[in-house]
């Protein structure tokens, strides 16, 4: 991303800790200064969050599992790390490589589902940013709290079980796996990540800081207890999504 302070004044923004920003403009983002030149990409606040828990990232290798539309790949490039991302819809990766275009990134796009994918790599992060229910997102689509079932959550939770599992097994030893879904519901995150503790051991929370939080500009009550966070909407001015992020890091 340019340089943050020239972004701040040309799209009236206040800052959301070392690399991002909420800007005050309104309109068609096509129309902002820098974007054309890739000067910078559109992500919702919370959804910033959990690329922005891993610091710099120079030197280190990192996948998105299921990248699309590409924030959080773009998010880790420019943390400087070298970025594998999937995502198993043609159309969808086609968006992600054309903002990394758009922003001068290059990273190794695969069209594939990060369940069977048959690489044997591993790397320093995982990113699974899970598919979801959607329900954090409510205050941008309120139809979603209305249209989702339990039996929706029980067949997305089994997907994210899985693709869990298949993260882990990519997660080098002392390395990072971060999960996040912008979901309301604690079978899609506080449930998942007691479950897969139980199943690998070999991981354990990386607790996330007051000192942590606050240079991303979340508040305290944003921290659980058990070291992750769940994010919600009136929790920042100008609001975000819910979301669920936890890190993790395996043994080594």
């Amino acid at each position: 991303m340019a340089d943050l302070e020239r972004l701040k004044e040309a799209l009236d923004g206040t800052p959301l800790g070392d690399l991002a920003l909420r800007s005050g403009l309104r309109g068609d983002v096509r129309e902002w200064a820098g974007y054309d030149d890739g000067a910078w990409w559109v992500q919702d606040a919370a959804s910033s969050v959990p690329v922005a828990l891993l610091g710099d990232l120079t030197g280190k290798t990192a996948i998105d599992l299921c990248s699309a539309p590409g924030g959080k790949t773009l998010q880790l490039l420019a943390r400087g790390a070298s970025v594998v991302a999937l995502d198993r819809s043609k159309n969808r990766l086609k968006r992600v490589e054309e903002n990394l275009k758009r922003a001068g990134y290059t990273a190794e796009l695969h069209m594939a589902d990060a369940e069977t994918w048959e690489d044997t790599r591993t790397f320093d992060v995982v990113l699974l940013d899970a598919p979801c229910s959607a329900t954090g997102t409510f205050r941008r689509q309120p139809d979603v709290l209305w249209a989702t079932r339990p039996a929706d959550i029980a067949k997305l939770a089994d997907v994210q079980h899985r693709l869990l599992d298949q993260g882990a097994v990519r997660v080098a030893p002392g390395g990072s796996l971060v999960y996040s879904t912008c979901s309301l519901e604690r079978e899609e995150g506080e449930t998942q990540i007691v479950a897969f503790l139980r199943r690998h051991p070999d991981f354990a929370v990386d607790t996330v800081t007051a000192d942590e939080a606050s240079a991303i500009g979340l508040p305290h009550e944003s921290l659980m207890p058990e070291g992750w966070l769940r994010l919600l909407p009136h929790q920042r001015p100008g609001g975000q999504d819910g979301f669920f992020v936890a890190r993790l890091r395996r043994n080594g």
